[in-house]
């Protein structure tokens, strides 16, 4: 029988308790130590200890760790996990800059160790099932890709905006459900809330096929939502993320006697199905599929399992893209990626 991975964590605060919670049950996997920059025992499992520094947990020989501290830490305590030979799963977004996700990329990849991106809506049900029917062809030519992520402020977060905290969760899925690269951007921010980065953005991109990106993210709206809108040459998709809920909007084919509207050549209603699917935890299904990545070693993970350091650069270079846009005024151009095969 095999021994059990172990497993530790770096950080509790609200995500950090909530990779607690699932760790410490996840069959296959001992939570052995946990890490808090931050000084905070609070949250930690019964019988899980804390321990004094991220040396520490190194020295007790840990298959891989978590990192859900910071975004500003990730770059240090990544390197760090890498130089002690453990592989990590990291919190999204990968780094707070581009460079320090490159780093990140070269020091795991360079050691040959697993590393991921908790890039958590791809395990959401509702956009699992979507990607499932789009690469089925059941939406046909894909013409946009519109999401909605707007709620109150969280005061949790205080090293980034809203474009690296939230608008991320938007740049990855959309190029994950699409398949399609970034190829330009174009966005404008607004800071109303009194702290110094942005807390409204509204950008719209190009992907590599010629199909649009449309994304409004904000932390000043008082009602929580999270959708995403495909639209093509058959209907649309509407995922609400929230509830795991997958909706599709046909196109009518409804004949008219009206010659006025026959002359249209739009699109009507059609028919309304909200599909029935399996709605596990998607924290649970990403520990699930990183600790089969670990096990498997590396180049041992079916492509799509797990959120590649790679793939997250990317969000992060598309994420700076934005943020330049909305400084300079105009349209930033991104230049293609290197490595988009498992998205």
């Amino acid at each position: 029988m095999t021994a059990p991975l172990r497993a530790g964590l770096i950080g509790l605060g609200v995500m950090g308790r909530n990779h607690a919670r699932v760790l410490s049950g996840l069959d296959g996997v001992d939570l052995v130590g946990i890490v808090d920059p931050a000084g905070r025992p609070e949250g930690a499992p019964h019988g899980v200890p804390m321990m004094a520094s991220l040396q520490k947990l190194l020295d007790a020989g840990i298959d891989y760790a978590v990192v859900a501290c910071p975004t500003a830490l990730h770059e240090e305590i990544g390197l760090a996990l890498a130089e002690g030979g453990a592989g990590a799963l990291i919190e999204k977004p990968l780094a707070e800059s581009v460079e320090a996700a490159e780093r990140l990329v070269a020091a795991f990849e360079s050691r040959g160790l697993v590393a991921g991106v908790g890039h958590i809506e791809r395990y959401n049900p509702a956009l699992q099932s979507m990607r499932a029917r789009l690469e089925a062809g059941e939406l046909g030519e894909v013409f946009q890709v519109v999401t909605r992520r707007q709620g109150p402020f969280p005061h949790r977060i205080a090293d980034v905006g809203v474009v690296k905290d939230l608008a991320t969760h938007d740049i990855d899925l959309t190029g994950w459900v699409t398949g399609q690269d970034y190829v330009s951007i174009s966005a404008h921010t607004v800071a109303r809330s009194g702290r110094p980065h942005e807390d409204m953005v509204a950008a719209v991109g190009r992907l590599a096929d010629g199909s649009m990106a449309n994304h409004l993210v904000n932390w000043l709206s008082p009602f929580k939502e999270r959708t995403t809108v495909v639209t093509g040459e058959r209907g649309c998709f509407i995922a609400d993320t929230l509830t795991a809920d997958l909706t599709f909007y046909a196109n009518g084919e409804v004949s008219t006697e009206w010659e006025a509207l026959r002359a249209f050549r739009g699109v009507s209603e059609g028919d309304m199905i909200r599909y029935a699917i399996p709605k596990r935890e998607p924290l649970l299904v990403e520990h699930e599929r990183f600790r089969d990545a670990v096990l498997a070693g590396p180049g041992g993970a079916v492509p799509g399992d797990v959120v590649t350091l790679r793939q997250g650069l990317r969000t992060v270079e598309v994420s700076a893209a934005v943020l330049k846009s909305a400084r300079l005024g105009e349209t930033v151009t991104l230049q293609p990626a290197e490595v988009l095969s498992d998205v």
